[in-house]
């Protein structure tokens, strides 16, 4: 790791202060990074000040800058805490990028990540939210998680450290901070090792997610097949698993779905309905879900849908209701009257092709079709 560019996230916070401190002391090639969200006025400002001044008295690279954070927050119609995460982020991708830096280093340590886990607990999760924060995520490395709070400002204090204290870590009105200040102390009244025996608790969450990790991949070439732009699930494969759903969230829960009852119900839903996320579309298609991006689905000129002989309702790409009749009824601009004789299923429904035509009831010849 020695012969790697570490970029330090540094708020000017005892956290961060003692991972430089660390990481600079054993050789390691560091520059510093510090984001001023301009939250709190003039301390935001003597924290970036601070930070600079650690840059060059170690006599290391350092960068700041500077975020509008309450109008990127308005604009993006998210809260503080996630435009703030996904401002610095995107400026850590940056500088990586920029000056050939390896990884990024976050000072995140053992009670950061059991106010996560209650956190996300309080929330409703899966496994994946009761791990906690990974120390390896990509080019993001945590390598105080396996330490407390505690250990970490011991170690500040025998080297006599200096840092900047945030106000703001003592303000309960932050989820966050109250359960830091309030729910983990009686926790740890009821158990003086519960840091212990939550750093235990997730080891056994991880052989968990191992064991659900060894088995999706035994059953998904049963059920799963992928092209280019798609991925298909065989609805009837699915059903024949201990608790379909179980294993549907497993397969989708990377794509951003949040009502997972529309999604377990889309497996007996009619052809064409679908659910849309941000970013992918997971559609009905007869026996199979089909997941998409989004701009595939209603970009691509060649998309094909097919309607079988049972279908009476069709949601996409347009809204068809299929009805045998024995008579013509009142005509319509929204009807239309086919010879269920002349059909050869499956039906197609595409974008008009050059070279498209049909015959009207009630014209000589054949008309050319037109793009609508």
């Amino acid at each position: 790791m020695k012969d790697k560019k570490l970029l330090v996230a540094i708020s000017g916070g005892m956290d961060s202060v003692v991972l430089t401190h660390l990481l600079h002391g054993l050789g390691y090639a560091i520059s510093l990074a510090h984001c001023n969200f301009q939250l709190r006025d003039q301390a935001s400002d003597l924290d970036e000040k601070f930070v600079v001044s650690l840059g060059e008295k170690l006599q290391i690279p350092k960068y700041t800058i500077q975020f509008d954070t309450v109008k990127y927050c308005k604009k993006n119609k998210v809260s503080t805490q996630i435009g703030a995460r996904e401002l610095r982020y995107t400026w850590f991708s940056e500088l990586l990028a920029l000056h050939g830096l390896d990884y990024v280093v976050t000072a995140h340590h053992a009670n950061d990540n059991l106010e996560t886990f209650l956190i996300n607990l309080t929330r409703g999760t899966g496994l994946d939210g009761l791990s906690g924060i990974p120390a390896l995520n990509g080019n993001i490395v945590r390598p105080l998680l396996f330490f407390s709070r505690e250990q970490i400002k011991n170690y500040a204090l025998s080297y006599d450290l200096s840092w900047r204290e945030d106000a703001s870590n003592t303000d309960t009105k932050y989820l966050r901070n109250k359960i830091r200040h309030t729910i983990i102390p009686i926790l740890q009244e009821m158990n003086p090792s519960m840091l212990q025996s939550f750093t235990k608790s997730l080891y056994f969450i991880e052989q968990s997610k191992q064991i659900i990790k060894d088995r999706i991949e035994e059953v998904e070439p049963s059920i799963i097949s992928r092209n280019a732009d798609s991925i298909s699930f065989k609805i009837s494969a699915l059903k024949k698993l201990s608790d379909p759903s179980a294993y549907l969230y497993q397969f989708l829960k990377g794509y951003g779905f949040k009502e997972w009852n529309d999604v377990y119900n889309l497996m007996n839903a009619t052809t064409g309905k679908f659910l849309k996320t941000k970013s992918h579309t997971l559609l009905k298609d007869r026996d199979f879900l089909l997941l998409l991006p989004t701009h595939k689905l209603y970009s691509n000129d060649s998309q094909v849908f097919k309607i079988t002989e049972s279908d009476v309702v069709v949601e996409e790409p347009i809204r068809l209701m299929v009805k045998n009749v024995q008579k013509l009824a009142s005509l319509s601009k929204n009807t239309i009257y086919v010879d269920k004789n002349l059909l050869n299923y499956p039906l197609s429904i595409r974008k008009w092709s050059d070279g498209d035509y049909f015959f009207p009831k009630g014209m000589l010849g054949k008309k050319r079709s037109i793009s609508i």
